[in-house]
């Protein structure tokens, strides 16, 4: 062993010293191996474990929360959802291909090692400008990647956003969430239990992909994370469909005790986390390993992170009836080891002892840390610049149009239109509104699911950009006609070990928390991407949130599209004259300074069940946030979605760009039947839910008129800046 080899797996001095202490003796090449992939930033949350603990993540709703591969909510029935999001950020930077593809193909796996069958599919996806020729590239094969492997294993792709902005340009954000369906008494847990019970591989054969993967991904990306191009894993969506039905198929028979796919720390880190849960031990041969290369050392067997695998414990005596039925799909299933009471992994080579460790050290002695917070320098003063100074433009029209044309509030067509999401013809609202919502077969009801993140929030306000995603996320849930359930979060930030990356990864960790109280939505799981930085330089700050919802009734479910001449425009909720950190400051004054918006939970909550009962009672026929853009990119929104205009008056003592394209939270565009105004109005009005009577449904063209200023443009007109953006800018460039 060479010296200090400790260093080259990613362990600190200190680390190191930490396990000569627990073991009393030193260790092996292949135990410090193990140690460096189970105690990295990926397997460990080493410097996140206590930050997380500000979130809640318990409810009635919620059958099995943090812990397990997936998290899992009742949704009545006794059927179940299980979902979660995961990131391939380093690798995507990388291989874009590759990377995505197997972000999905993972987070498949996560959903149906519990017993789940995936339904569904959203991403979200941050990269840098479009102008860049390498950030075009990087789109291409990105999109190609999701939609090659989610369309090969027919689950579909409803739903997700897609944000641009230079601090992505060298570390561009690949975060899939996965989402399955599963009756509750077919729940599956990754435990290993039962001393004697047989330990199964099976799946692809093992090869050399991204030996060491768990630690390099704990990184900065950098020359040597690049340099391992040659050695990243390479989906396989065919095994991945077929190992999906055989693993569902088996699970069906009973005779699976425990269940776990290979992802980070490969082997070493599966046998890791399910002697944890079941209090056990594991012991393997790596000889009865199948393996594709020529020659694998032990280490690499144990360490790589080969895609398209899972570990099975099985009831002692059921080993053959397992191997018939993988046969029968053409899978390889080997009895590499099995469950022990002695609560080690014990790793042997033809009989011989090549690590023995106790499973206690690898995954409940990491050293956590608390790392130094402070507040970045230069916020205060970007919070404080005076707005107010800016000029008004002359021309809103044009103003509408060019950020109905910017990439990150523009229609992403050309994006999901590589996604198959209809698939089983479940999606009854496909990707392009607030959220997606699937119906549940044999059953009237539905689930809604959606994706949200600020980055330009988070970095000027963590706190409350981290409740605004929450916020929004729960609002878009709510346009769909759904109810809120649950969360499941991604937080990608660079190097924990700044001081003001970790203090705004704390902030918006406490803003996430105190919102999903509020909204009654716990998180059930997610993941951490740290080390999101190339040479020092760090993205915005990432908080992604996965919000699912449930939709009792099929005939509640409302899209953002206005539907007929001559119904009425309401809006739920307040103007307010709130510049900061929106994309009209962005993108039109090139700045991004100010505090986001004021949020008040209670009256999010308030315009939120405001617009819920009116769905439910069938009052309004349209639903709609305000988020990116402010209220006119939401109306141009509803008139494009609708191929039908809208007349709008706005009077207000606010200045226009204030009016037009702030982004206050808290607000909902309905649309009504004429002949329900009364009605609706005086529920509003008992309900004391702040509202404006905006205008009416009608005509070709959206008519904005205010005080000394007017907006006039075509259907056509936005339609074609809004949808053709994209493409346009990938295809022309």
């Amino acid at each position: 062993m060479k010296e200090n080899y400790w260093r080259e797996v990613g362990l600190s001095d200190e680390e190191y010293a930490q396990i000569r202490e627990i073991l009393q003796r030193e260790p092996n090449q292949l135990e410090l191996e193990m140690f460096g992939a189970m105690w990295s930033e990926h397997c460990s949350y080493k410097n996140s474990r206590n930050i997380l603990k500000m979130l809640p993540t318990t409810g009635q709703q919620v059958l099995q929360g943090p812990g397990e591969n997936a998290g899992v909510v009742d949704i009545g029935d006794d059927q179940a959802i299980v979902f979660k999001i995961e990131s391939r950020n380093h690798l995507s930077a990388i291989e874009p291909f590759q990377g995505a593809a197997t972000a999905v193909g993972g987070i498949l796996r996560d959903v149906f090692t519990m017993g789940a069958r995936p339904i569904a599919v959203l991403n979200a996806l941050y990269f840098g400008s479009l102008k860049s020729k390498v950030t075009r590239a990087r789109v291409a094969n990105v999109v190609a990647g999701l939609a090659t492997y989610g369309n090969n294993v027919q689950v579909p792709t409803v739903a997700g956003l897609v944000f641009f902005h230079p601090s992505y340009e060298k570390n561009c954000l690949v975060n899939v969430m996965g989402v399955g369906l599963v009756k509750q008494q077919e729940l599956v847990k990754a435990q290993a239990i039962g001393e004697g019970n047989p330990v199964m591989l099976v799946g692809a054969f093992t090869g050399k992909d991204f030996v060491r993967g768990a630690s390099f991904v704990s990184e900065a990306f950098g020359e040597a994370l690049a340099g391992k191009r040659e050695e990243l894993a390479v989906a396989d969506p065919t095994m991945g469909k077929i190992l999906m039905e055989a693993c569902l198929e088996l699970i069906k028979t009973g005779n699976v005790i425990g269940m776990q796919d290979l992802g980070a720390g490969g082997l070493t880190g599966s046998c890791c986390d399910m002697a944890a849960r079941g209090g056990t031990g594991i012991e393997i041969e790596v000889t009865k390993v199948p393996y594709r290369e020529k020659e694998m050392d032990t280490d690499q067997i144990m360490l790589a992170e080969t895609p398209e695998r899972m570990l099975i414990v099985l009831p002692k005596g059921k080993e053959r009836e397992a191997q018939k039925l993988f046969l029968k799909w053409g899978i390889e299933a080997a009895v590499i080891g099995r469950v022990t009471s002695d609560g080690l992994i014990t790793v042997k080579e033809k009989g011989k002892i090549a690590a023995r460790l106790p499973v206690s050290a690898l995954v409940e002695d990491v050293p956590i840390q608390e790392r130094q917070a402070r507040e970045p320098e230069g916020l205060a003063q970007a919070q404080a610049y005076d707005l107010a100074a800016l000029p008004e433009m002359e021309d809103y029209g044009k103003v509408l149009l060019t950020l109905l044309g910017e990439p990150t509030i523009a229609g992403k067509e050309w994006i999901y239109g590589h996604f198959d999401h209809l698939l089983d013809i479940d999606t009854m609202i496909p990707p392009g509104d607030d959220a997606a919502v699937l119906r549940v077969i044999g059953y009237n009801k539905g689930v809604a699911l959606t994706v949200d993140g600020n980055s330009r929030y988070v970095y000027l306000d963590p706190y409350r950009g981290g409740q605004i995603a929450v916020a929004e996320a729960a609002r878009n849930i709510v346009c769909c006609g759904g109810t809120p359930l649950a969360v499941t979060d991604c937080l990608n930030f660079g190097n924990p070990e700044n001081p003001e990356i970790y203090w705004r990864l704390k902030e918006a960790v406490a803003g996430i928390g105190d919102a999903c109280r509020e909204f009654n939505t716990p998180v059930t799981g997610g993941n951490v991407s740290f080390n999101n930085e190339t040479e020092g330089e760090a993205i915005y700050p990432t908080p992604v949130i996965g919000m699912l919802g449930i939709v009792q009734d099929l005939a509640h479910v409302t899209t953002m599209a206005f539907k007929q001449e001559d119904d009425l425009i309401i809006l739920l909720g307040k103007n307010k004259d709130e510049l900061g950190a929106s994309s009209y400051l962005s993108l039109i004054h090139g700045l991004e300074a100010g505090r986001p918006p004021e949020l008040n939970l209670e009256l999010e909550k308030q315009v939120q069940q405001a617009a819920a009962t009116l769905i439910q009672e069938k009052l309004a026929v349209s639903a709609h946030d305000c988020a990116e853009g402010g209220l006119a990119i939401a109306l141009a929104e509803c008139c494009i979605a609708g191929k039908i205009g809208a007349e709008i008056a706005l009077v207000e003592n606010l200045r226009p760009s204030s009016l037009l394209f702030g982004e206050s939270q808290s607000r909902i565009i309905i649309s009504i039947r004429k002949e329900k105004l009364d009605l609706v109005l005086q529920k509003l009005n008992n309900w004391q839910v702040p509202f404006k009577v905006l205008g009416s449904v009608g005509g070709e063209q959206l008519l904005i008129t205010g005080s000394g200023w007017k907006i006039n443009l075509g259907l056509r007109e936005m339609e074609e800046k809004y949808r053709g953006a994209i493409e346009c800018i990938i295809n022309n460039s």
